[in-house]
């Protein structure tokens, strides 16, 4: 979820309480600068065109047994980035009622949350529209991390965070979430984590559908099969669990840890050093106070606040640079394929089985050159040559695929794009990123719009540090896969 949108300049601290505030349904409500378009209903030929006509490659996430909904990336005619949430009509069956419902989300703003921009109700279809965040959920970074599990300070800032959207959403007397876990934060461009507006919807005709775990769920939706506004900050301790621990506790285990003392047997491992016994120590009688199972015994979502807020001890450090993101992001500004994203993401485990996917066909007619050849026993060891060194990168025997594919380029006739990125990516599998950039720029060579090309590039200017230069080759890899979408569409 997220967009693109121009940073805002403050001239106090963007979380500090004391900044100006004005009344809202007779509650003090912190003053925002919100520059997300206005709310409005979009066509369903409007949101097919910005996914692609809902392709699979542009799916981020697809939820509920019950209530079955998918979530695409995709790109507005102007250009905005977006997440679009497609229910099935059996969580809406009633299209006025849903556009009155997501309409009034929608004029919840706030910069911790992310915000809800439009819908679409069109025959059966019913459609969320809201702001494209580029940097994954906290379920990603807390539980499947690939360089570096979430520090301590992040994970108060999300904390903190969190707490003032949910602070906010009560004060505009929207005091029902729906569901808060790990899968419902994001972090937008600067890594900053935001709460997701869908968890404002009801996610069933009812209003009574709650998709966690029992073992999560509040203990009055176990008992009445409601949630009530107590239920919200309930979940909000399961999510404090979730940051502590670093995985999913069910409650009921974790309090049984709590009450044993045993406040260091629930932290993450890895955070070992980075935090003080007493701030892990009032967090974990936080999470402690929220999971009381009589909903008149949570604190209310103003004490969240007290009690997080003095835990922040590097509030002057970007998110960016506390998750360790890239520093230069500006390729996010076009849409990418799922393997521009796994550059973007230096994401190899996923660029690897995207290049076995993909095979030889962006080669177009190449792969049938030799059955126009006379059949001659150079022909013949050229193609098992090559189904040599197809095995060992299928198997990630990167070693001998370096050997095979440079044996193959050296009896080929015609110089083959995709054996270069193979044995590019080959090559960095073995940390030689300087043959690595060679070969990429080979494979440009034979196919110079070819986007695989310019990420493959990308990924070795990045392992020998050249960040501003991969940065560029990201951009251009993205600009031709623009153009090849808009031919798509045309």
């Amino acid at each position: 979820m997220g967009c693109f949108h121009s940073k805002t300049t403050h001239f106090h601290s963007p979380d500090d309480p004391s900044s100006n505030s004005h009344q809202a349904n007779g509650n003090l409500v912190e003053e925002e600068e919100d520059r997300s378009p206005v709310f409005k209903e979009y066509s369903l030929n409007d949101l097919r065109k910005a996914t692609n006509g809902f392709s699979t490659d542009f799916i981020v996430s697809e939820s509920g047994e019950k209530a079955p909904n998918v979530v695409y990336r995709g790109k507005l005619q102007n250009n905005r980035f977006v997440a679009i949430k497609r229910f099935s009509k059996q969580s809406w069956p009633d299209a006025h009622h849903f556009v009155v419902e997501a309409a009034g989300v929608g004029k919840v703003r706030h910069k911790r949350l992310v915000n809800l921009i439009g819908c679409c109700a069109e025959g059966d279809e019913r459609l969320l529209v809201a702001e494209y965040m580029p940097n994954d959920t906290l379920s990603k970074h807390l539980f499947h991390w690939d360089k570096q599990p979430l520090p301590w300070e992040m994970r108060v800032r999300v904390a903190y965070y969190i707490a003032r959207a949910l602070d906010h959403c009560n004060a505009v007397n929207q005091k029902i979430y729906h569901d808060l876990n790990a899968y419902r934060i994001l972090f937008d461009e600067d890594g900053d984590p935001r709460l997701s507006s869908f968890g404002l919807m009801k996610n069933s005709r009812d209003g009574k559908s709650y998709s966690t775990n029992l073992a999560y769920t509040p203990p009055e939706f176990v008992r009445t099969g409601r949630v009530i506004p107590e239920s919200v900050i309930y979940s909000y301790g399961t999510v404090l669990l979730d940051l502590l621990s670093g995985k999913h506790i069910p409650p009921s285990h974790a309090l049984d840890i709590i009450r044993g003392k045993s406040v260091l047997s629930l932290m993450d491992s890895s955070l070992e050093g980075q935090y003080e016994n007493d701030d892990a120590t009032k967090l974990v009688e936080l999470a402690s106070k929220c999971l009381q199972s009589e909903a008149r015994n949570r604190p209310d979502t103003k004490f969240l606040l007290t009690a997080v807020g003095p835990l922040q001890k590097q509030k002057e450090v970007a998110s960016r640079v506390l998750m360790g993101l890239p520093k230069y992001m500006a390729v996010l500004q076009t849409m990418l394929s799922p393997l521009g994203q796994a550059c973007t993401k230096m994401d190899l485990t996923a660029v690897h089985d995207i290049l076995l996917k993909t095979g030889y066909k962006d080669e177009e007619g190449a792969e049938n050159e030799l059955s126009f050849q006379e059949w001659t026993q150079q022909v013949q060891d050229m193609l098992n040559t090559k189904r040599f060194g197809d095995i060992a990168f299928r198997d990630k025997d990167f070693k001998s695929a370096i050997e095979y594919y440079s044996k193959l380029v050296g009896m080929m006739a015609a110089p083959s794009a995709t054996v270069f990125v193979r044995r590019a990516f080959s090559y960095l599998m073995n940390d030689q990123a300087e043959l690595a950039l060679r070969d990429a720029m080979q494979a440009q060579v034979c196919i110079p719009e070819w986007p695989t090309a310019f990420y493959l590039q990308a990924l070795a200017l990045s392992k020998l540090g050249m960040e501003t230069d991969a940065q560029d080759m990201l951009n251009d890899g993205a600009a031709f896969e623009t153009r090849r979408q808009n031919s798509w569409r045309s």
